[in-house]
């Protein structure tokens, strides 16, 4: 496949003469969007939604900022900051330099000047009574992000980290603002139980060709996705497929490897599929996890080993392809 077909050419995928398959991918930040960026040119975009975590939403100076839902606006949008993978290219921090000079706030939580407008226009359309499924949609188009992205819930949904001395620290306080330095004892999606799925969320699964996990930390990406009541039973109806987030028994990015022993969970990319086990048909892992393939069959899923680190767009893509196949072509 030419690596570069555009998003909007016909994807290799298509039946022929068919409508394109329909894609759902459940994410999180920066390891969905940079396979994300893959996914919009294998698939037509079209037919390809996005549920993204917001477990990591949180309050900064009084403003509504949902980090995995803009790192994919961003990145599918073209204004990523490349290098950090998070908030914008080319942006600057007058205003949170400000703050803390002549304020004497902590800016624990950086945000770029050009961020900001994003928060400021949330918070504000939030507060005039819009759903946060309305106001990504708005960013989304505004960015003119392939595919529709939404949330997993309107509903509050807060990734909670107890921590070894006895707090329970919302994570990102625990993972931005304390370095992730106290060690985690208990991970606590508040607010699960009661909430319920973003409008359009389970009707886009339950009718998807393929549901793609994406390489996303198990426990705070997908986990909260899945914690909302509906999404796995949902989940059951379609045909699934995951991509480790784990290569030769390591994160590439993050912190999985603190918290998946909370779950009881090796960092493994056979013992990671196990965590979504039943509900896969297929999970994808790098050639350097290739004896693990056999654990993988062993819980009932298949195998697929393939170059699963993404160093650009053309081997997202490719990657992606290999994901799609793994279920399409079946």
């Amino acid at each position: 496949m030419s690596s570069d077909r555009r998003a909007s050419d016909p994807p290799a995928t298509d039946p022929p003469d068919g409508d394109p398959p329909r894609v759902v991918a459940l994410a999180g930040g920066v390891g969905a969007a940079r396979f994300l960026r893959g996914l919009v040119r294998a698939v037509d975009p079209r037919a390809l939604t996005v549920v993204g975590n917001v477990a990591d939403d949180l309050q900064v100076h009084g403003l509504h900022v949902s980090p995995d839902l803009d790192t994919i606006t961003y990145t599918l949008g073209g204004g990523i900051d490349e290098d950090r993978g998070w908030g914008r290219a080319g942006d600057t921090t007058v205003v949170l330099d400000e703050l803390a000079q002549r304020y004497g706030h902590e800016p624990w939580f950086r945000l770029g000047d050009r961020d900001l407008a994003t928060h400021l226009h949330r918070t504000a359309r939030l507060r005039s009574g819009a759903t946060l499924s309305t106001v990504t949609a708005e960013l989304a188009a505004s960015w003119q992000v392939p595919g529709t992205l939404r949330p997993v819930t309107d509903d509050p949904l807060v990734t909670r980290i107890g921590v070894a001395d006895g707090r329970e620290l919302h994570f990102q306080e625990w993972w931005v603002g304390e370095r992730a330095a106290p060690e985690p004892v208990a991970v606590r999606f508040a607010g699960a139980q009661d909430a319920l799925p973003a409008p359009g969320v389970l009707a886009a699964i339950t009718s998807a060709d393929v549901v793609v996990l994406c390489p996303s930390n198990p426990v705070v990406s997908l986990g909260p996705i899945l914690a909302v009541p509906g999404v796995r039973a949902a989940l059951r109806s379609a045909p699934v497929v995951g991509v480790s987030p784990i290569v030769g028994g390591r994160v590439l990015r993050g912190m999985a490897d603190r918290l998946l022993p909370l779950w009881d969970c090796d960092v493994d990319a056979a013992a990671v599929a196990g965590l979504y086990a039943d509900l896969l048909d297929a999970w994808v892992l790098d050639t350097a996890d290739a004896d693990r393939a056999a654990a993988v069959a062993n819980l009932g899923v298949t195998p697929v080993v393939a170059e699963a680190v993404m160093r650009d767009v053309p081997t997202a893509q490719a990657l992606a392809d290999t994901v799609l196949a793994a279920v399409l072509t079946r």
